[in-house]
């Protein structure tokens, strides 16, 4: 299964179980970093194959090149990119799998550059898997009122 999360990132779906979900996920040169953000309850594995993947790890930077490995432990905020100019490959690993693989079908179904308002309902449903670093108080209320404005329905309902 192959989906796309941003007109600048795709991956293809190697495994899924209970355990893990790993994919194969290709960043195109000249995306932006997506917001920071961390996984209340999944570990994250990326292992780079080629190009240079940016990663800002708290307040860290720094760049990964084909063959580093970067372990993200759940509740750590991150963010990561393609830093280079050719295409950027990594496999990537969350653990346990969750529900990740219906998260990433949401942002497949979000047809082109998705923005604040069309993630809205997506990131409040999946709260659970997906939460933008800042403070809860102020950012679950916000993506509340874009919802209002979003005419985008969540694919898979939040359980």
């Amino acid at each position: 299964m192959h989906l796309t999360l941003t007109p600048h990132e795709s991956l293809t779906v190697v495994e899924n179980s209970v355990d893990r979900l790993v994919v194969e996920v290709t960043y195109a040169p000249g995306g932006s970093a997506p917001p920071t953000h961390y996984h209340p309850a999944q570990d994250e594995r990326f292992e780079v194959r080629s190009g240079v993947l940016g990663v800002k790890l708290g307040e860290e930077k720094r760049e990964l090149r084909a063959g580093d490995v970067l372990e993200i432990p759940r509740g750590t905020k991150h963010a990561m990119w393609n830093a280079g100019d050719e295409p950027a490959t990594a496999v990537w690993t969350t653990s346990p799998a969750g529900r990740t693989l219906d998260w990433f079908r949401n942002l497949d179904a979000i047809p082109g550059k998705p923005g604040a308002v069309s993630l809205a309902p997506a990131l409040l449903a999946y709260d659970d898997v997906f939460r933008l670093a800042g403070p809860r108080w102020l950012i679950r209320p916000l993506l509340r009122v874009l919802t209002v404005f979003s005419r985008r329905e969540v694919l898979v309902a939040a359980t």
